[in-house]
């Protein structure tokens, strides 16, 4: 059976934007978005990072996906001068690859974070249902060119067709590209021999280059890809706000007095959030590992309906799911913010979901999660009830 491999090519040295690859947009670092859309592809059996960088390996393996395989590219295949169909080359040679000639090869660019997995699928099928050599994604754009002499490349300027009537021009968009094994290496291009076209959405033209890029993809980001971007919409069913308490509420110092006598510190904005919360009738808890005397006094400060403190043995969800039962709601009805892996499986079942901006790699990779601005014990919580809820 045909294997099918994507290929990502992310190098370190970028001029233009310094480690872009691994730069947050939306949230998350910029590859993280087309992992995670060939990961969510469920025809792609492998992804092949191949990067020359550390920072960008050691990011890659935090993410928690299953498909992705690291291969360290030549030093002399991740310069400014090196195509990209080297560093191809040099992987399909270098004893590494398990592939038969007949496999596919997706050339795939992490600058597109654009990419979802329906692209990939009905690429692919097109590619497989029409036999073409090769295959690469366009955009069809709708503008009238004109060379520096005067004459128009694409249109007649006596006859200027209205948009609706005008067919366009089909511009590579880069997001990626298909081909066989064998003919990558016969031919030693991404494209050979009958090529078929994937049209895309107009608004997957945009390739993240230049800094001044960033502001309008993450806008693109937001407005077509709901169910990817971290920051979800304001979901009005939510009757149960919980927290945890270090690294969210505090900044997860440990700070001792002379006397050995340990303190937290806290942020008094926080301490509005919950004024906020009880105003608009949501119920509130803080649930921590902990037990300790400041944290109760904080607590009844701040008048929480739930304190839950000391390691429950099954773990924070089900602290979460007694005062649900409490509640009379289910956990669909809950918002939380925790920060750690302590906090991943209440996380993920919650239906609303956030952490701080300092929360560890395995929370913020989440799907769904909001990444807050605020760091722990800054007005994370604050910052979340006033944007959120």
């Amino acid at each position: 059976m045909k294997k099918i491999i994507a290929f990502v090519p992310v190098r370190g040295g970028s001029k233009s934007i310094p480690l872009k690859n691994i730069r947050p947009l939306c949230g998350k670092p910029l590859l993280y978005w087309s992992f995670n859309a060939l990961e969510k592809t469920d025809c792609i059996d492998e992804i092949i990072v191949a990067t020359d960088c550390d920072d960008i390996e050691k990011v890659t393996l935090s993410f928690p996906f299953q498909k992705i395989r690291i291969y360290r590219r030549l030093p002399a295949n991740a310069t400014d001068a090196a195509s990209t169909e080297s560093v191809m080359i040099e992987y399909l040679q270098s004893g590494e690859a398990d592939f038969a000639d007949d496999d596919i090869f997706i050339l795939v660019q992490a600058t597109s974070p654009l990419t979802q997995p329906i692209h990939f699928e009905e690429a692919l099928a097109a590619y497989l249902e029409k036999n073409y050599d090769a295959m690469l994604s366009c955009v069809r754009q709708k503008r009238f060119l004109w060379n520096e002499n005067g004459t128009p490349v694409n249109y007649h300027y006596q006859q200027r067709p209205r948009r609706q009537e005008f067919e366009g021009y089909l511009l590579e968009n880069g997001a990626f590209y298909i081909n066989r094994v064998r003919n990558i290496i016969r031919f030693q291009n991404r494209l050979s021999g009958r090529i078929g076209i994937y049209e895309m959405p107009e608004y997957t033209a945009l390739e993240l280059d230049e800094p001044d890029d960033w502001p309008v993809m993450e806008q693109l980001m937001q407005r077509h890809l709901p169910t990817f971007y971290n920051k979800k919409p304001f979901q009005p069913r939510i009757k149960l706000f919980l927290t945890d308490v270090d690294g969210v509420l505090t900044d997860g110092g440990m700070y001792y007095s002379e006397t050995g006598d340990e303190l937290k510190k806290f942020n008094t904005r926080d301490g509005m959030a919950f004024d906020l919360l009880r105003e608009r009738g949501i119920k509130t808890g803080i649930i921590t590992g902990e037990n300790t005397k400041i944290v109760e006094n904080r607590a009844r400060k701040l008048k929480v309906d739930y304190l839950v403190q000391g390691r429950n043995p099954e773990g924070k969800l089900a602290s979460a799911m007694e005062i649900c039962l409490k509640e009379g709601i289910s956990l669909d009805e809950v918002a939380y913010i925790g920060d750690d892996i302590n906090c991943f499986d209440l996380l993920e079942k919650v239906g609303m979901k956030a952490c701080p901006s300092d929360a560890c790699d395995q929370v913020k990779y989440i799907d769904g999660i909001i990444i807050l601005a605020n760091k722990g014990g800054e007005g994370a919580v604050r910052e979340f009830v006033e944007k959120y809820l």
